[in-house]
């Protein structure tokens, strides 16, 4: 069977081995961050409905789990905000009980659980990383840029109620861009937020790979200690660490993208189409790719452009 919603498994610096579910058409998401990975939001919406029809969903995890693959994680993810299908309780219920062996993680950007309907349907998982990257409005806005139907204050309020309903574990997601959300006030704000919602573990990262807005920078890896220590109980995400040894490192994906790269620069959305390569499962490759020197990164008027470093490009 070829999948088309599923994706991987993908190694993850958070999750190990994991299986990606994308139950969202690309780029639909509630929030349009500027630091996003997959690119500009083309949908930005806060509608819920079966943008996937749940059968195929269904019939695609059966076809794959029936083989018993060794996993850390199946995780919903994807390009797009996977809690926007309001059929994610039903697919979360399957896997439970039909390979419950299996961990779940859901890997959101936490900003629909001031419905007690949304949250409700995740209940069932295991493991749930929201995103909170903003404690005011202001910033909120700038680094989220979010439908208008949202407000900081609803998305903070409904991850604290998912604490308080939810089982399993809560590793809160903060991503640090520099002059925006690492200043006194805003961190404060922060902090007071992760006081309330009282997650499991804070995880902070920051621009380790191209983002939506070509001025979003890094920040240093001082400062971001500097911040954990701020906020206390923070973790950074380790830093990138080889893949090819992983089991289910695909090295022909490696040579795909090369092999493309060394005929022209290309963008994300670029080598997705050229090599019918999920975005999410691609952006491992490029990630990998980029650590070890391979390729590097320009932008153009078009947007982010991947390349062949000069040195290899007679080597791809």
């Amino acid at each position: 069977m070829k999948y088309k919603h599923l994706f991987g498994p993908v190694p993850s610096r958070r999750l190990g081995v994991s299986l990606g579910i994308d139950l969202i058409p690309p780029k639909t998401c509630t929030l349009d961050c500027v630091y996003c990975e997959c690119g500009k939001t083309t949908r930005l919406t806060t509608e819920r409905r079966e943008y996937i029809p749940v059968d195929n969903i269904l019939k695609e995890l059966d076809d794959y789990l029936a083989r018993k693959p060794e996993l850390d994680y199946i995780t919903f993810a994807g390009s797009g905000e996977p809690t926007l299908n309001n059929k994610i309780g039903k697919v979360i219920e399957f896997i439970k009980k039909s390979y419950p062996h299996y961990n779940i993680c859901v890997l959101t950007n936490g900003t629909l659980f001031s419905d007690p309907s949304v949250r409700a349907e995740v209940l069932k998982a295991d493991l749930i990383i929201p995103s909170l990257d903003a404690a005011t409005e202001k910033i909120f806005q700038q680094i989220n840029r979010p439908h208008r139907d949202l407000s900081c204050k609803e998305v903070i309020a409904g991850l604290v109620d998912l604490r308080s309903e939810f089982a399993g574990e809560i590793r809160l997601e903060i991503f640090i861009v520099p002059d925006f959300n690492d200043t006194t006030e805003e961190l404060q704000a922060i902090k007071q937020a992760i006081e309330k919602i009282n997650p499991h573990r804070v995880q902070m990262g920051t621009l380790d790979r191209p983002g939506t807005e070509n001025w979003v920078q890094a920040a240093d890896k001082e400062k971001m200690q500097q911040i954990a220590s701020f906020l206390g109980r923070s973790e950074l995400i380790g830093e990138f660490r080889p893949r090819n040894k992983i089991a289910s490192f695909n090295e022909s994906y490696n040579s795909q993208i090369l092999n493309t790269l060394r005929r022209r620069p290309c963008t994300l959305e670029d080598l997705h189409h050229m090599l019918n390569l999920h975005p999410a499962e691609l952006q491992k490759y490029i990630n990998h790719l980029l650590a070890i020197g391979r390729i590097e990164t320009e932008n153009r008027d078009r947007g982010t452009f991947l390349k062949l470093k000069s040195e290899h490009r007679g080597l791809a």
